[in-house]
């Protein structure tokens, strides 16, 4: 059935790259001989033209997937056909150098353990297909690296895809101060991974502002919605600056808090200043920023905030709902 498949779409591809003309489905249909085998007449419902057309246009949409630009052209009698142009359609030739080489391939090596290991594969055939000389390797000269992004939260591939395809998406989502999750009505704009974590960065309809969503407090299945975004989409780098923030590597302020002596590394290294206070403690002043109450809870009773009262009473709130389940 792959291969009956495979051959289908090689010689829908060769039809439109070939014609000079527009074809319509009806001599797609008699020209291309899977068409014209499956769909003959006296098949009954099997060789109807509502099958052909969601064959057809399954196909349509594959070769599309793949990279292929095929055009939709109505004739004077408002007949739809179907080409596609070959300088549309052929690329300028790519010349890398070792170290270009070297990025691309580090870049698909890191997704090789995620849910786009088969994209970045993709990428890379598609890239010798096109004259990336096959004696550069490009995992030969960092070949001591493995860089990794792991995905391992189901909401990732259907966030990525609402992403690319500028579509809603409505999903439950559980604050870290939160017993319960609540649905959230989201335009997703960007994924982006930031300190080992995936979060999603888009406009919460329900709340009228820009918001920042971690990928692991997202509960359930996430659910597409047809309707279109209702505000406008900021630029990618806005949107690691935004998730940046959330994330709490924007500090303004700073916090003072104890810290067992063996524990908290992390704290440590961002401390501005460390002082022993014995008995198994110490004193630091951390840089404080959005999140920072979030980070704090994960250290558990490590960690007492001494000030602001702010960030002590959100640390305690967090906790509580913790302790709750």
């Amino acid at each position: 059935m792959a291969i009956a498949k495979a051959e289908r779409l090689m010689n829908l591809a060769l039809c439109l790259l070939g014609t000079r003309r527009p074809l319509s489905k009806r001599e797609l249909r008699d020209s291309i001989e899977a068409y014209a085998e499956a769909f003959r007449p006296g098949k009954g419902a099997a060789g109807s033209d509502d099958s052909f057309n969601r064959m057809f246009e399954r196909d349509k949409d594959d070769l599309r997937e793949l990279g292929l630009v095929i055009e939709t052209v109505e004739n004077l009698d408002g007949e739809v056909g179907y080409m596609a142009r070959r300088d549309s359609n052929r690329l300028p030739p790519i010349t890398l150098d070792a170290e270009e080489a070297a990025a691309l391939g580090l870049a698909a090596k890191v997704w090789q353990q995620a849910r786009l290991a088969g994209a970045a594969s993709g990428a890379l055939q598609k890239l010798r297909a096109a004259g990336l000389p096959e004696d550069v390797d490009p995992y030969e000269a960092h070949g001591a690296l493995e860089p990794r992004i792991p995905v391992h939260e189901a909401a990732f591939e259907p966030l990525m895809l609402a992403c690319r395809d500028r579509r809603p998406v409505v999903f439950d989502y559980r604050k870290a101060n939160a017993a319960h999750p609540e649905p959230r009505h989201v335009e997703p704009w960007a994924l982006e991974c930031w300190r080992g974590h995936w979060y999603l960065a888009g406009w919460d309809r329900d709340r009228g502002a820009e918001r920042v969503f971690r990928l692991s407090r997202i509960t359930g299945k996430v659910r597409s919605r047809g309707a279109r975004f209702t505000a406008e989409v900021p630029d990618v780098v806005t949107v690691r600056e935004t998730v940046a923030s959330w994330a709490g590597e924007t500090a303004d302020r700073s916090a003072l808090i104890r810290l067992r002596s063996d524990a908290g590394y992390p704290l440590r290294a961002k401390a501005a200043s460390v002082r022993e206070l014995g008995n198994g403690w110490d004193e630091l002043e951390i840089p404080y920023g959005h999140g920072l109450d979030a980070w704090l809870v994960e250290f558990g009773p490590d960690v007492v905030v001494l000030e602001p009262a702010e960030l002590r009473a959100d640390v305690v709130d967090r906790l509580r709902a913790v302790a709750k389940g």
